[in-house]
């Protein structure tokens, strides 16, 4: 992988196991526009960025070259050797190998905590085109603008402290419905410090599994599925496996013979089968499930 200054925009070339679309479109985040084919504009930790992807090259547009090193190569994992985690779970199941081959381009962005809780609690039950609209309405209503791409204009997630003096009536005119309690204990909790990063780490290491689970599950309307997403996407925790209806469809169709399979079976499953790359197999699983109406 290189990185170079090429006038306002910035260069990084030979990238591999890496898709934009792949990565940005498989259920993760909900902070994207779609401007054309592997071209997108996105926000992400109070930062907008214009970013096309041509082969193994993206071009990151108006950026500095330490934005790009220090943040944006974090955020989409391009740090990380993916032949690894690829190599690993085709050797364990199979079944992952054709997966694996079709969707080649996803990895799992390194996303801002606060911002992953919130919106994994406003996402529960609702398709991913309304949290987009939810999100966004939310962020322009009480976040910072950020600038303008392709005559949109784009604005900062509210911080924590904006978000804790949300009222109930607020959240409910942001059309989040039976989600308004909940979103206000959690940014409750986040504004009040009651609940941050460093919560899941005890002397430098990340915390057990399960204990970081029942910490966010504490939280009014957080059950499993919402915390592995968290776990997952924004906590480093890569053996978390979030399970919805859509991946319980496919694992079903996939894995077990019979019709209803319970989520703590399918949990089982994937701890005992891919360890500690089964959030990696989820993202695999799930975007070529959907793509390919598994178990619908």
């Amino acid at each position: 992988m290189k990185i170079r200054k090429r006038k306002d925009n910035v260069i990084i070339e030979e990238v591999k196991d890496f898709l934009l679309s792949q990565t940005l479109e498989c259920g993760q985040c909900f902070r994207f526009d779609k401007v054309a084919d592997e071209d997108y504009v996105i926000v992400a930790n109070n930062k907008l960025l214009h970013v096309k992807q041509e082969k193994d090259t993206l071009i990151f547009y108006n950026t500095s070259k330490e934005d790009v090193v220090e943040f944006w190569v974090h955020y989409f994992d391009l740090d990380k050797d993916y032949r690894q985690i690829k190599n690993f779970l085709r050797r364990k199941d199979e079944k992952l190998r054709p997966i694996i081959k079709d969707k080649w381009g996803i990895r799992i962005l390194n996303q801002d905590f606060h911002e992953a809780l919130i919106t994994f609690i406003i996402s529960q039950n609702k398709q991913i085109p309304h949290i987009q609209t939810i999100v966004n309405d939310l962020s322009e209503k009480y976040g910072k603008y950020l600038g303008t791409v392709e005559g949109k204009k784009y604005y900062a997630f509210p911080t924590i402290n904006k978000l804790g003096t949300l009222t109930e009536k607020q959240w409910r005119d942001l059309k989040v419905g039976f989600r308004a309690p909940y979103l206000m204990d959690a940014s409750e909790m986040l504004s009040k410090r009651r609940l941050k990063n460093t919560s899941f780490y005890e002397y430098g290491n990340r915390i057990d599994e399960k204990y970081a689970r029942s910490i966010l599950t504490s939280i009014k309307g957080v059950g499993d599925k919402v915390a592995n997403c968290v776990m997952l996407f924004s906590l480093g925790y890569t053996d978390a496996f979030p399970i919805d209806v859509w991946i319980k469809r496919i694992m079903e169709t996939m894995y077990f013979d019979e019709d209803e399979v319970s989520k703590e079976k399918i949990a089982e499953f994937a701890k005992k089968t891919y360890g500690k790359y089964g959030g990696y197999a989820q993202q695999y699983l799930f975007h070529y499930g959907r793509d390919n109406n598994l178990g619908k």
